[in-house]
């Protein structure tokens, strides 16, 4: 047969390129950049963009089979199965590393002064421990944590939970010459909303 690629929107199709293809439904416009497929980056208008990631996957291979030169039919299906792998790769890729972005961020929150003296904190109330009973055990913290030399500022929240409920710890700490201080440190029970200063 004829090798009509790169003819243009009248180029005939051929029926073993004319397939589902996978590389354009996940990666869309970066597809559409790779195979010369412009009509790709409708996926930034609005609304649009809902139905584009299957019109991209149902009419994908016949748009990029016009519209770029190919070697071959299988130079194609070799070119596009690359896409697809790299479809799928991709979003796995984005989970890892985000993923691990959050564990290190979690980590070294966790791992700060301020959060481990707010633990502490919480656990010696005894007004706390009425409410929610022992042990407790403590959440990742979420929030920010600011640093310069020896001094810092941090700002976190994070949840508690013993056998008898359930809340959540607010603290802002400040670091001085490499010691940290909670100047705010309150437990907000979440069945009464009644709040603890864990400073007292």
């Amino acid at each position: 047969m004829e090798n009509t690629s790169g003819g243009g929107s009248r180029a005939i199709v051929p029926p073993e390129v004319d397939r589902w293809n996978w590389g354009a439904f996940l990666l869309t416009w970066i597809w559409g950049i790779g195979n010369s497929t412009f009509i790709a980056f409708l996926m930034f208008v609005p609304f649009v963009n809902l139905v584009m990631w299957f019109v991209l996957g149902a009419k994908g291979s016949a748009w990029a089979w016009q519209n770029r030169r190919w070697n071959s039919i299988e130079d194609f299906r070799r070119t596009q199965r690359k896409w697809a792998l790299w479809g799928g790769i991709t979003p796995v890729l984005f989970v890892l590393i985000f993923g691990g972005i959050f564990w290190t961020v979690a980590t070294t929150m966790k791992n700060s002064g301020a959060y481990q003296l707010a633990v502490s904190e919480l656990r010696l109330s005894r007004e706390v421990t009425e409410v929610l009973g022992s042990p407790i055990t403590t959440g990742i913290p979420m929030g920010s944590i600011q640093m310069s030399g020896p001094n810092g500022k941090a700002s976190l929240a994070f949840s508690a939970e013993g056998p008898k409920g359930k809340g959540k710890i607010y603290v802002e700490g400040v670091e001085a010459m490499g010691q940290w201080r909670l100047e705010q440190a309150v437990f907000e029970d979440a069945t009464t909303k009644r709040r603890i200063d864990l400073r007292k």
